[in-house]
């Protein structure tokens, strides 16, 4: 045992941290700088990475990427919003639970920006896409799982052997975050660079996912339709028509992925 009732491995433990910890916040800068294009890969992969090593603190990580959201430059803060949104798709899951369970909500700060024009037309977007980012974590909050990342089918999809009151109380839940994602309502036109582009991929991803999970729960609904009681039946018929009227908005929001084909950009 070392002075001060610190052992030797503690400290060694202490240093690893400290460098894992510093490493963590240059990366955070470097994936959200002032360049107006995406998060680079590489800096992703190894943000990616962290969230699976033990060594690195989850908060932190987390609370790094929230400050970075609040910074002037609409740039910064959109690539922040992009990196946590990656994060919570393709990272370690205990890096979406403590988003979920983080009481701050994703506000981006109000762009005075100095690089001009873009910040205010990107302004709308940025707050369009925290909104759903806040509704996506709120979802995970609620159901306890990401519904992008749920088991889908015929035989065990989550949604398509889930019991009545369940898929009651859920179904209503995921539409509320795919509404969201369809408020971001974007055109061809106005993916003018590779930030925002980098956000619509990601949205994309969310909602091809999203909306196969919402048809497996519709198709386990309506099979238990005639099994349900006068107010679930009321429930069922409601949920049916709000499934409906998205059927279009997410026809025409995935028209603006057909219509970027060529696009060679990978994220």
């Amino acid at each position: 045992m070392q002075p001060g009732g610190q052992s030797l491995v503690d400290r060694l433990l202490a240093a690893k941290n400290t460098i894992a910890g510093q490493a963590l916040a240059k990366t955070v800068c470097k994936a959200t700088t002032e360049e107006i294009m995406g998060p680079k890969r590489k800096h992703l992969d190894f943000l990616l990475q962290a969230t699976n090593e033990m060594n690195v603190s989850i908060p932190q990580l987390a609370d790094l990427l929230i400050e970075r959201t609040q910074n002037s430059s609409w740039v910064v803060s959109f690539k922040s919003l992009v990196t946590i949104h990656h994060l919570m798709c393709f990272g370690n899951e205990r890096f979406e639970a403590y988003m979920a369970s983080h009481n701050h909500r994703l506000q981006p700060a109000v762009y005075l920006d100095r690089m001009g024009m873009p910040g205010l037309d990107m302004s709308s977007y940025i707050k369009r896409y925290a909104s759903y980012l806040n509704e996506k974590r709120e979802s995970y909050k609620l159901m306890g799982y990401d519904f992008c990342k749920v088991k889908r089918g015929k035989d065990d999809g989550v949604l398509r052997v889930m019991p009545t009151e369940k898929l009651l109380k859920g179904l209503p839940i995921l539409q509320r975050q795919l509404d969201s994602l369809l408020e971001f309502d974007v055109t061809p036109n106005e993916l003018t660079n590779g930030v925002i582009n980098s956000c619509f991929f990601l949205l994309i991803k969310d909602l091809i996912r999203l909306f196969a999970a919402f048809n497996d729960g519709m198709i386990n609904l309506l099979e238990k339709y005639f099994d349900m009681n006068k107010k679930q039946c009321r429930e069922a018929l409601d949920i049916y028509k709000k499934f409906l009227e998205r059927t279009d908005k997410v026809s025409n929001f995935l028209k603006v992925a057909e219509q970027l084909k060529h696009l060679a950009m990978k994220f």
